[in-house]
């Protein structure tokens, strides 16, 4: 057996869950990374994962699965510089243990994330979150419980893993309602519940009749939804949505549009973005920022408040043959 698979082991075991003590969520995305490289490398090397070494494993091989990754697998540039940070965060770790190998390790460390253009958040405007609600059937379980998973994520912004993650003792409806959740680096939050709300899940959970650790929002067989199957129940809902309603059939709503929904809402109803930044769980407030590029209604505001300027139209003509020149390259 080669060094890499007792590196591999240590750096899961030792370093991320012994000493970092990393999410479940976060072991799952590295876990994911190193699997895909190494199926990737076997099949571009011909050779069996357990028998690969470092020198295997260059910085020609990892730029080579990138592209696998943006190509093959149609991987948005997001993706690819997530799969990026965890091979840098293995082999970071793997040239402390094997310094002959430190100047493979470099080169692959000096691999630069892909550029991409920051699209504008998108959002459900209040109708479209109304056509989204009235679309589960209520006259069967999975349509009352899709109804109050959707109301919940709408209200309350929280991510899929939240979601998923959440147990029936999570909830305090009585007075001064909300619901407690783990977020990313598992920093716990309080999340205020509507009445709407608190309505909708207080029926949901005499349904549910579950104990305190039981699921929230549980399959048939009363295990947790994954990530995948709240994705087929969101996209399911909103094409039933938008029948009703036309304008959804041009967004691709997934379940964190609901979440820049939730942010969306808060914003346009005056709160401010750092206790936008407290509800959402965002460790950095600047990440707030993003939602203020997409609320056209305080960009009208502020061109509102402005004077235009009085300067005449105009062409600007070069007064030199040579700077006319460069003007038209």
């Amino acid at each position: 057996m080669s060094h890499v698979a007792p590196t591999l082991e240590a750096f899961f075991t030792d370093r991320l869950l012994r000493q970092q003590r990393v999410s479940p969520e976060t072991v799952r995305a590295y876990r994911d990374t190193v699997r895909l490289l190494l199926v990737f490398a076997q099949h571009h090397l011909h050779r069996a994962p357990h028998t690969l070494d470092w020198a295997d494993l260059n910085e020609s091989l990892i730029g080579a699965f990138l592209d696998h990754l943006e190509h093959d697998r149609q991987n948005t540039p997001r993706t690819c510089n997530s799969r990026l940070a965890a091979l840098r965060a293995l082999y970071r770790y793997a040239s402390l243990r094997h310094p002959e190998h430190a100047a493979l390790m470099q080169r692959v460390l000096a691999i630069p994330p892909k550029r991409f253009t920051r699209k504008t958040i998108g959002f459900l405007t209040a109708d479209e979150v109304d056509a989204l609600l009235r679309a589960p059937d209520t006259t069967h379980w999975e349509g009352r419980r899709d109804q109050a998973l959707l109301l919940c994520a709408v209200q309350t912004g929280l991510r899929v893993s939240e979601l998923r993650g959440l147990n029936c003792g999570d909830l305090v409806l009585g007075s001064g309602a909300h619901v407690r959740c783990v977020g990313k680096g598992r920093k716990e939050r309080a999340v205020p519940l509507t009445d709407r709300t608190v309505t909708v899940l207080r029926s949901w959970l005499r349904e549910r009749h579950g104990l305190p650790d039981d699921p929230l929002f549980p399959t048939r067989t009363g295990r947790r939804l994954s990530p995948d199957a709240i994705q087929r129940r969101v996209t399911l809902h909103a094409q039933r949505a938008a029948d009703q309603t036309p304008s959804l059939k041009h967004k691709h709503l997934t379940p964190h549009v609901l979440r820049h929904t939730s942010a969306m809402h808060l914003l346009m109803a005056g709160v401010d973005t750092s206790v936008i930044a407290l509800w959402l769980g965002h460790a950095d407030p600047r990440s707030t920022q993003a939602y203020l590029h997409a609320d056209l209604t305080l960009k009208e505001k502020a061109l509102a408040l402005t004077v235009p300027p009085g300067v005449k139209p105009g062409r600007y003509r070069p007064a030199d043959s040579l700077l006319a020149f460069l003007e038209s390259l």
